[in-house]
């Protein structure tokens, strides 16, 4: 296993680690708090690392199509971009119903994350595709 290969995939699991904490914490918690928007801006920086990473892999093993996993994730990390800037105006400027139903879409952006991080593993370990 490359180098390259294991800062990825640790960066991945850093990511999914840091939303998670980031999404369940704020679901919990029943509002969003400023500790939140850390989780969720550092998810988003180590998917950002992690995928570059990745994308690098691939395109040194002559990889370069686009399938189920690259649109989930494409989808996912612009969802995530957006996830926290929302996040951020919603916890500066948002009323108290906004920041109490904030977590229904953190769910629904999770909740692709993971379906493309599996995806991910699944096709990385030749379980498909």
């Amino acid at each position: 296993m490359s180098t390259l290969l294991i800062f990825a995939s640790s960066s991945m699991v850093v990511a999914l680690i840091l939303y998670s904490i980031g999404v369940f914490g704020e679901k919990f918690s029943g509002t969003i708090q400023f500790k939140h928007l850390l989780f969720f801006a550092g998810g988003l920086v180590f998917d950002t690392i992690g995928t570059t990473l990745m994308n690098r892999i691939a395109a040194e093993d002559g990889g370069g199509t686009i399938g189920l996993h690259q649109i989930t994730g494409g989808a996912a990390l612009v969802l995530m971009g957006f996830h926290l800037i929302w996040a951020i105006w919603v916890y500066n400027k948002g009323d108290e119903k906004a920041k109490h139903q904030f977590h229904e879409f953190s769910l629904g952006v999770w909740t692709l994350w993971v379906v493309s991080f599996v995806l991910g593993i699944l096709l990385g370990t030749g379980v498909i595709g």
